[in-house]
């Protein structure tokens, strides 16, 4: 048996084809310091695929942007709960950016805003759904 808390190499986004074709096709929307990018794919296999990244402008050192991206993977890893048990017969690809100026000082301000982050693309997937 899986734990339901993991972050397995099936769930992340790191195709460069699968990453072009979500940042032309898919939509968008902001929760500050992150902005997500997203698309639903209909009459799939109901898989979710999460990618996270750092601009290079806002913190030129490696050793910034691999902390706050872990900080993000970790905080994902824990509050995708909800989004696994929306997802049925969909697949849902989205990339998580890191658009904020400054370090995050605690890793409890990423997690409520991650928290918002799922409960949104909850919502923009059930919406997708419906129609």
């Amino acid at each position: 048996m899986t734990s339901l808390y993991t972050f397995n190499k099936l769930e992340k986004l790191k195709s460069r084809k699968a990453l072009d074709y979500l940042f032309k096709e898919g939509k968008a929307f902001l929760i500050h310091p992150f902005k997500v990018s997203y698309i639903i794919e209909k009459n799939t296999k109901g898989k979710i695929n999460c990618g996270v990244g750092v601009s290079k402008r806002n913190f030129s050192k490696a050793v910034d942007r691999n902390r706050i991206k872990r900080l993000m993977r970790e905080v994902y890893r824990l509050n995708k709960l909800p989004l696994h048990q929306v997802i049925a017969e969909n697949d849902i690809m989205f990339f998580i950016l890191f658009i904020d100026k400054k370090l995050p000082e605690k890793s409890i301000d990423l997690e409520n805003k991650m928290q918002q982050v799922i409960l949104k693309l909850v919502e923009n997937y059930t919406h997708a759904l419906d129609k």
